[in-house]
């Protein structure tokens, strides 16, 4: 049994130990579990049988963990968010009533609750705040620049000062840490999360990838493994989502599984579409296959212009919102030509129009 009484966020920060839960309960047994759950979300908690004195750690703690046992010697303490009773008794009704005098939001049982308490403990111990704005690049077609737009974008990003994460999400690509010019750097891999369920770190996560032009790359390597479990491509990408700043994802042009978990995890997909008619055509299943998933697709168009279209009559073709005519230029097609990634000088057209996609965006992100 768990339940919520309140859905009053912990504070984010106070004094005391910033991220460290704080325990209160006599209860060996119950002790025991709640530590092993707290190790298990990289948190080291404060321990106490009551409220502590001075209260400033009852009051400062971003989450407090009230063993059923310690219920009665916390009921004249302040009241504040994020207070979790947890018990074990599946068929004690006066939980509830308990939960209700000490002020607590949750009522979490064990073992049933484990997860959650696990994610709400990592949560509070990596200071989550808003998730990074998440961007899927798309190419309507073979050969549409949706690679080197993706590079692009997040070099932006790195280069205007926010914590950018590149994320490759197609294993027939050739590896955009190859494009970033870092195919030797150290660091983990798409096949070294496969195994990963559950909750992965935000931190850990960052720490553990390449770090090219001021950002991380999570690519794939020159091996067999083509395809990560969709549970594990889930994990991997709420933990980038974590860290704040940006996400930048490119996107295979096939949905499979994988590729839907991420979709679901999209602020906003861009769809890199040449402006010809047959790119157009085939950049209309894509879109319907995304769409399904992803509510806010935009279409990127791509000159040159064959006649009769511009910008405008494409997005009205596909019938999707326009974010705006992608520059030509020659990186654009020959992006890795000379060992700098596309956008990394800051200036030409394609640099340009990332920049003022960024704006355009984040603005539309904190308005939200």
């Amino acid at each position: 049994m768990n339940g919520t009484i309140t859905h009053d966020p912990p504070p984010a920060s106070g004094g005391g130990r910033q991220g460290a839960p704080l325990i209160v309960t006599e209860d060996a047994g119950l002790l025991d579990d709640l530590l092993r759950l707290c190790a298990a979300a990289g948190a080291t908690p404060e321990v106490h049988h009551g409220v502590p004195e001075p209260r400033g750690s009852w009051e400062a703690a971003p989450l407090v963990l009230v063993g059923d046992d310690a219920a009665g010697r916390v009921r004249g303490a302040a009241r504040r968010p994020g207070v979790v009773l947890v018990g074990r008794d599946q068929d004690d009704s006066g939980v509830w009533r308990r939960a209700v005098e000490i002020g607590a939001d949750h009522v979490l049982m064990l073992p049933d609750g484990e997860q959650w308490l696990v994610d709400r403990i990592a949560d509070v111990a990596e200071g989550v705040g808003r998730p990074a704005l998440t961007v899927g690049v798309i190419g309507g077609r073979g050969g549409a620049g949706a690679s080197t737009l993706a590079c692009a974008l997040a070099v932006t990003s790195a280069r205007e000062g926010l914590r950018t994460l590149l994320v490759d999400a197609d294993p027939l690509g050739g590896g955009l840490d190859v494009a970033l010019g870092g195919e030797t750097a150290k660091g983990l891999r798409w096949p070294a999360f496969a195994a990963s369920h559950g909750r992965v770190g935000g931190g850990a996560l960052e720490e553990s990838l390449p770090e090219l032009h001021s950002l991380r790359v999570l690519s794939w390597d020159r091996g067999d493994c083509l395809a990560v479990p969709p549970r594990a491509v889930r994990a991997v990408l709420a933990a980038a989502r974590r860290g704040g700043g940006t996400v930048v994802v490119d996107l295979p042009r096939r949905v499979d599984d994988g590729v839907a978990e991420i979709l679901a995890q999209l602020d906003l997909g861009l769809l890199v579409v040449p402006a010809e008619l047959r790119a157009v055509a085939a950049a209309g299943r894509v879109a319907s296959a995304v769409g399904m998933v992803l509510r806010d697709l935009r279409v990127a168009v791509r000159g040159p212009y064959a006649p009769g279209l511009d910008d405008r009559e494409v997005a009205r073709l596909l019938g999707l919102p326009l974010a705006g005519d992608v520059p030509v230029e020659p990186a654009l097609h020959r992006p890795y030509d000379t060992g700098r990634p596309p956008g990394a000088s800051g200036r030409g057209p394609l640099a340009r129009f990332c920049q003022e996609f960024w704006e355009r965006v984040l603005v539309e992100a904190r308005a939200a």
